[in-house]
């Protein structure tokens, strides 16, 4: 006889996913007149029974009694659900389903009814300092909106499914902001200023997929702060304004050397004057200071011939 072999220890250890069931109910105004009447009965019985000697009022009082606690659990059961919210019913600590609809429901009195959210709900992170994939130090937070869509989930596999929700968030929010780094140093790479839209659309798919345990649906998040850390804040915008000096010094000196190669084709064209490659070099050189200099230059009439 063989021996049966061990299941992996993951699988011995992974707990019972549970879900979320419809569970019975009965209409609650209906019982919740039928108890009312036992009650008025009772009370009247009780009553008779109390002015009363012999076994008649003996009689009496035991059918009060019944009454009594046909009243109890009728009033007992009694569960009114509210829109927003559901009701999870758990008898000897089983479950036994999930009621939505809103109304007034009975349930078995011994039951117990547990009252769950299922309202649209926000949650901001706190703000959180983090190394970017640079390694610099950034400040970095996020609002994410989410939804219990499964109340079984919600609370049989986790303990706590808002704190869980807080926390898987957070976690999900410091995986993202090490995962890029603040600004893109090339064409086609992502970064969490320039790119917001598919940085939010991943941190949204990354913490739905950390929360899905907790049967919890994300709608939306959004980063509500972004910026470097105080300490590197004005090396890094001293680095910004750099960057944007040597960009613009590049685009006025494409556009002057276009100007110079269309004043140099011109005048070849149209034969105004002819220079030899020496007098080109020194018109060149005069253009592009004109052109490229931040200050006015100052202009020089030449009273002689073009050689002097």
């Amino acid at each position: 006889m063989s021996a049966q072999t061990p299941a992996p220890p993951d699988q011995k250890l992974a707990p019972r996913q549970m879900t979320e069931t419809e569970g019975w109910s009965a209409p609650g105004i209906p019982i919740a007149t039928v108890g009312t009447v036992l009650a008025l009965a009772a009370i009247g019985l009780l009553s008779s029974g109390g002015s009363r000697s012999g076994a008649g009022a003996v009689a009496s009082v035991a059918v009060g009694v019944v009454l009594v606690i046909g009243a109890v659990l009728s009033f007992g059961g009694l569960t009114p659900v509210v829109a927003g919210e559901a009701r999870v019913v758990q008898l000897f600590g089983q479950y036994r389903g999930t009621i939505r609809k809103p109304g007034l429901h009975w349930v078995n009195p011994l039951a117990r009814r547990r009252r769950v959210s299922v309202r649209i709900r926000n949650h901001e992170t706190a703000q959180a300092k983090v190394n970017d994939a640079d390694g610099n130090p950034i400040e970095i937070a996020a609002v994410i909106v989410w939804q219990v869509a499964d109340t079984a989930q919600a609370l049989y596999s986790v303990d706590e499914f808002p704190t869980f929700v807080a926390f898987q968030a957070e976690t999900a929010v410091r995986h993202t902001a090490s995962s890029y780094p603040y600004t893109s140093h090339g064409d086609g790479e992502l970064s969490l200023r320039d790119n917001a839209e598919e940085i939010t659309g991943r941190l949204s798919a990354e913490i739905a997929d950390r929360v899905r345990p907790a049967g919890v649906t994300v709608l939306e998040s959004r980063l509500t702060r972004l910026s470097y850390a105080p300490e590197i804040a004005q090396a890094m915008l001293r680095q910004q304004q750099a960057s944007a000096v040597v960009g613009a010094r590049q685009k006025i000196v494409e556009g002057a050397v276009g100007m110079v190669q269309l004043a140099l084709q011109r005048l070849d064209e149209e034969g105004v004057v002819e220079l030899d490659e020496e007098r080109k070099a020194a018109m060149v050189s005069n253009l592009l200071v004109v052109l490229c200099s931040e200050q006015a230059t100052q202009q020089v009439v030449n009273t002689g011939s073009l050689y002097q």
